[in-house]
């Protein structure tokens, strides 16, 4: 078994279900040779345990083909103390669009910084997370650093199962995918 390589999650067995109530494209799309193909990546470590680092379609693919899990970075930024939630996007780096830098917009707690300490001021509360976050990317290889930061205290935009609308959100912020 190889470990450590990314790749789809797909299942097969009694409990997966037989397909897509109708919606035969779907079921077609989802379903191959009796496999269900999730559309979640993860890995084995040594022990065979199964680790999910995203979903397949929120995978940001650089110029220079290495893969970035944003659902990882994400994970990271949410840990941070004030900080609700986040959504990490591949921004185009300039004007050609060919290659992107990681991106955050972060939703803070105003009240935990306020109490906790002492911000008053959206600039105040946006430098202590990015400060936060460069101490992150310390920790990352350097192709995964979050280089730039928008902080908001508005939700972010989510489907009836609490997942982030990506695309209404990368609209919102005027990027086109």
């Amino acid at each position: 078994m190889l470990f450590r390589s990314i790749g789809e999650i797909i299942v097969k067995g009694d409990t997966v279900m037989a397909g897509y109530i109708n919606h035969e494209e779907a079921t077609k799309e989802a379903i191959i040779d009796g496999w269900f193909h999730t559309g979640d990546l993860g890995y084995f470590d040594k022990e065979e345990f199964l680790h999910i680092t995203g979903r397949k379609k929120n995978v940001i693919v650089l110029k220079n083909g290495k893969n970035i899990y944003p659902e990882e970075i994400e994970a990271m930024i949410n840990d941070i103390k004030g900080v609700k939630e986040s959504m990490v996007y591949g921004r185009p780096e300039d004007d050609d669009k060919i290659d992107l830098k990681m991106a955050a917009k972060v939703v803070y707690d105003k009240e935990v910084f306020q109490t906790e300490f002492g911000f008053e001021k959206e600039e105040e509360i946006r430098n202590a997370i990015w400060k936060q976050i460069k101490e992150m990317n310390k920790k990352m290889p350097t192709y995964k650093y979050v280089k730039e930061l928008t902080v908001t205290e508005e939700e972010l935009i989510k489907t009836t199962t609490q997942k982030i609308k990506r695309f209404e959100e990368l609209e919102k912020l005027g990027i086109n995918s």
